[in-house]
């Protein structure tokens, strides 16, 4: 419900609240969408490091599932900042994307890394194995997170919108942007926990499968009549 709400409110600032950009125009407004899924996409990655790094430190299960959702919701936002980094590319400067900007090849990187993990971490069958493996990739991987906020700041040929830059705009368009990134991370979490007790009601599931299958496997086992030796032997 919250999730909801806090979508809704930052729409209306967007369309309703924040005044177009002078340069811009209309067409600025995508920055409250594309940066905050960023910056929640990015910070997606982070936690599921973090988490891999506890699964390694324990090695429970369920640190290792938890990370594995974390990676794969922050894929899907990435796949959004993608799609809208190259309308607003665009409008604003007339190409769809830019090899000469180190922000984009940055992010670009980071994105098809991740976007390996989970063809790696299924190829593998044993699933200790697998989780190990997976957690070992998402730390490793995770280290080249903040290299991409490095980019932005160094950025020379435009200028990318980033966190820090929230602080430079007006307070119209300052508030929207928070309300607008408070949004987009509760709707990660929001998607996260629904993944999360999915998957554990799976498991539940199968698990209370297993139990009931075997006593019915057994009954049926101890229900069938013996068959003499002579019979046994013709069959």
């Amino acid at each position: 419900m919250l999730t909801v709400l806090v979508l809704s409110a930052a729409l209306a600032l967007v369309f309703f609240y924040a005044p177009d950009d002078a340069d811009q125009g209309f067409v600025q407004r995508i920055f409250y969408i594309h940066v905050p899924l960023a910056i929640v996409a990015l910070g997606g990655f982070v936690v599921g490091a973090a988490m891999a790094v506890a699964h390694l430190r324990t090695r429970d299960p369920r640190w290792d599932m938890r990370s594995y959702v974390a990676i794969h919701l922050a894929l899907v936002l990435a796949v959004g900042v993608l799609i809208t980094g190259a309308i607003w590319a665009r409008a604003a400067w007339g190409v769809w994307w830019d090899w000469n900007d180190s922000t984009l090849v940055s992010f670009l990187i980071i994105f098809l890394l991740y976007a390996t993990y989970q063809p790696l971490r299924f190829a593998i069958e044993d699933p200790e194995r697998q989780a190990r493996y997976a957690s070992v990739f998402a730390v490793v991987a995770g280290v080249f997170v903040p290299l991409n906020f490095m980019a932005v700041r160094l950025a020379q040929a435009y200028v990318h919108p980033s966190l820090g830059s929230a602080k430079n705009l007006p307070g119209s368009m300052r508030l929207t942007f928070l309300v607008s990134l408070a949004g987009i991370a509760l709707l990660y979490a929001t998607l996260w926990k629904y993944e999360m007790t999915s998957k554990y009601a799976s498991a539940q599931l199968r698990a209370l499968r297993r139990k009931l299958g075997a006593p019915d496997a057994t009954a049926r086992r101890s229900a069938a009549p013996a068959l003499p030796p002579a019979a046994q032997g013709t069959v």
